[in-house]
């Protein structure tokens, strides 16, 4: 390894509303060593994710709040150059939690070798990892989803959306309908990922353009966005319906966004309306990644990714999600193995 110099981003101030560059800071470092039972990876992607806009803030959650004057994280999948470990080696390519940096020192427990033959490294932060694990579960396991059933999928031109989409097709729905934020995303969903209908929800009158898309109702609502569109989706729900609450995107930068007005209607249909983290159906992993790898080698599955090249980007590439600027999931490329 001939790198002497590693990049890691570290958590400047926190924000009020959407994130700035001044928000966050990149410090030059020495590249760590590893110690016994330790590995030394360079990381060749790392992932943004929306809910990493939560770990911005100081409040209690499932994850931890990042600490201003300490790194970032986040998932990455790289390639070991230094082991100190005999059960993983030098050349592998693994997986692990520790982003926004271009090397990281891990205790070899803590990182999972992928296969990068079989797959593109940044599957594995993808449509083979947390996001289409997360689609996998909230669609079958929580929205319990069955066939011939009218699914509507928010946000359904990003990482988990796009996935959801699909998988409620494979799986038999009748009807799959999804939202997107441009004309250009709403005919990739339509042509390319075989969506039956999607609309542009900046085109306004959610409500209505459910209501044509949707005429006998909706039985699965999977909710990336919250908002506006949760309130339209609740009016559009038929009796007994399941919404699946994956993320509120639409909310993560404006504290004072206005409340849901229509709440009731969770009792008048006898709706379940539950939301859902992926943490808790990581007993699911085998059964999804051996279904979504046999639609995958099938054709069956179409994967989106937008890349953004360089350390030095990622802040960029991470207001780009918020903004809705990527194609299924945003990655982040360190290096020239990815």
């Amino acid at each position: 390894m001939s790198a002497t110099t590693n990049r890691v981003w570290y958590l400047a101030a926190r924000p009020s509303g959407f994130p700035s560059e001044s928000d966050f800071e990149l410090r030059e470092e020495a590249v760590p060593q590893p110690g016994p039972g330790e590995v030394l990876v360079r990381n060749d992607v790392m992932s943004v994710d929306p809910a990493m806009r939560g770990r911005m803030n100081d409040v209690p959650s499932y994850m931890p709040p990042w600490q201003i004057g300490a790194p970032l994280d986040g998932g990455a999948v790289g390639t070991v150059v230094a082991s100190d470990s005999p059960d993983v080696k030098v050349g592998d390519s693994v997986l692990h939690g520790l982003g926004w940096r271009e090397y990281v020192v891990l205790d070899a427990a803590r990182v999972r070798v992928v296969d990068t033959a079989a797959a593109p490294a940044s599957a594995y932060l993808g449509v083979l990892g947390m996001p289409g694990l997360t689609a996998y579960a909230g669609l079958l396991d929580v929205a319990r989803m069955r066939p011939d059933e009218t699914v509507f999928v928010s946000g359904a031109a990003g990482a988990v959306g796009s996935l959801a989409g699909q998988i409620a097709r494979l799986r038999g729905a009748r009807v799959v309908i999804g939202s997107a934020g441009s004309p250009e995303k709403v005919r990739y969903l339509t042509e390319e990922l075989g969506f039956d209908a999607a609309f542009n929800y900046r085109d306004g009158d959610i409500r209505g353009q459910l209501k044509r898309l949707a005429p006998d109702g909706i039985d699965v609502y999977f909710d990336n966005v919250g908002g506006e569109q949760l309130e339209a989706a609740l009016f559009r729900m038929n009796l007994h319906g399941r919404i699946a609450v994956c993320g509120m995107i639409s909310q993560y930068n404006t504290p004072d966004a206005t409340g849901i007005r229509n709440l009731t209607l969770l009792i008048s249909k006898r709706l379940t309306m539950q939301g859902f983290l992926v943490l808790d159906h990581w007993s699911r992993r085998e059964a999804f990644q051996e279904e979504m790898t046999g639609w995958l080698r099938e054709g069956r599955v179409t994967v989106a990714e937008t890349f953004v090249d360089g350390i030095d980007k990622a802040v960029e590439a991470f207001q780009g999600l918020l903004r809705g600027a990527n194609l299924g999931k945003m990655v982040v490329r360190l290096s020239d193995a990815a």
